[in-house]
């Protein structure tokens, strides 16, 4: 359980996360697989598909929280905006500590806006594995 309140807490962020203004040196292929994850993770999320989704996260991430149930059960505790939002709107993708991050505006399902930082990691082959997530204030209108 400690290992899992760990992780919960290096994954939600409420606060401003600093470094974010560079954009990340990544081709447009990279970009668009980046963002082909993000999209269908959240897809699995609102099919409460929890093998899909977890099949998305990173092998650290995979690791600290075990099984798809354990995983489901943290984003939908941790998560609202992540697991129900109510609108969904994909910005740009940015360099957070040498990581490309896709920035997600969401609004949840209580209305609140947060942008959800994607902290992306490449896998052998080049596929693109979700390493994190922060949620961090957001505006209340859409860009």
């Amino acid at each position: 359980m400690h290992r899992f309140v760990t992780v919960f807490t290096f994954l939600i962020l409420l606060a401003p996360v600093p470094a974010l203004a560079e954009p990340a040196d990544v081709s447009d292929a990279d970009r668009e697989a980046i963002r082909a994850v993000v999209e269908d993770q959240l897809a699995a999320f609102q099919a409460d598909d929890a093998v899909r989704a977890f099949s998305h996260a990173s092998p650290m991430i995979r690791r600290a929280f075990g099984t798809p149930s354990n995983f489901m059960r943290m984003v939908v505790t941790g998560y609202p905006p992540v697991h129900r939002p109510q609108a969904v709107e994909f910005q740009d993708i940015v360099d957070y500590r040498g990581a490309p991050t896709q920035r997600v505006f969401l609004v949840g399902p209580d209305g609140r806006s947060v942008i959800a930082l994607y902290v992306m990691e490449r896998q052998a082959g080049g596929v693109w594995k979700i390493n994190g997530c922060y949620l961090v204030k957001a505006e209340d209108s859409m860009v």
